[in-house]
């Protein structure tokens, strides 16, 4: 992981990128995130960029790697490093699409929404004190909470890894 962001940051400061191969521009500016972001088999995808790991009883959710390195390090969000993480309360609920939460960094703020609705049962205390997890562990450390869903059909609708793979591929060539 520190390789990956060192690598990202590296691409970034230099404006190179592998995301375009079949073509060399004279600037040599275009997307450095598709080249070095992660998405991992076995979760579910929701198109605003968070992953859910059902398992059991309990759903943890946390922000993409596409969507810490594109959206809040890249090119479009620009949040750079992750300095402060707002999360909800243990016993609260949260809404399919609707806004659990914020991350911000020196750059902006983003809302982080809920890929479906249920009650929170645990909270990543972790994040408070190193909110960077985020970055340097999307899909480890970096969770953000843990929810009990209210209706399991709602995973049917969100993204297995190939087509958030295909989704983000996507919205890389619109941007």
């Amino acid at each position: 992981m520190a390789m990956k962001l060192w690598a990202s940051s590296t691409a970034k400061a230099l404006k190179i990128s592998c995301a375009n191969r079949t073509r060399a521009t004279p600037s040599l500016t275009f997307s450095v995130s598709r080249c070095f972001s992660t998405v991992l088999d076995g979760l579910k995808y929701s198109s605003s960029h968070e992953w859910i790991k059902h398992e059991g009883s309990v759903a943890t959710i946390g922000i993409t790697d596409h969507a810490q390195v594109l959206h809040f390090n890249g090119l479009q969000g620009h949040l750079g490093e992750v300095v402060f993480v707002e999360l909800p309360e243990s016993g609260s609920t949260v809404a399919k699409g609707g806004s659990f939460g914020a991350v911000e960094s020196v750059k902006a703020t983003s809302d982080v929404n809920s890929p479906i609705s249920g009650q929170v049962v645990e909270v990543n205390s972790k994040l408070t004190e190193a909110p960077g997890l985020i970055n340097s562990s999307p899909y480890g450390d970096g969770w953000m909470i843990k929810i009990r869903p209210s209706s399991l059909s709602e995973l049917e609708g969100l993204m297995d890894s190939g087509e958030y793979t295909k989704f983000c591929e996507e919205e890389d060539a619109h941007h």
